[in-house]
């Protein structure tokens, strides 16, 4: 279950990737790339919680 603050921030970013290349993205499909890029990673995530999870992938991605 997503947050509604996670839904808003997937539409937008949606939008936003159309708005700039024109191709359109859905939520869904966003997500499922996400989910994709972090098994295709080997990121080990077997003993992270949610949290700690959430400040590798950001590493990970350059987030500071």
């Amino acid at each position: 279950m997503l947050f509604d603050r996670q839904v808003a921030q997937l539409d937008r970013l949606a939008t936003h990737l159309r708005g700039k290349s024109g191709k359109a993205l859905n939520r869904a499909e966003i997500i499922r790339a996400l989910i994709d890029g972090l098994i295709d990673s080997g990121m080990d995530i077997s003993s992270a919680t949610e949290k700690e999870l959430r400040a590798r992938v950001a590493r990970r991605l350059g987030a500071n």
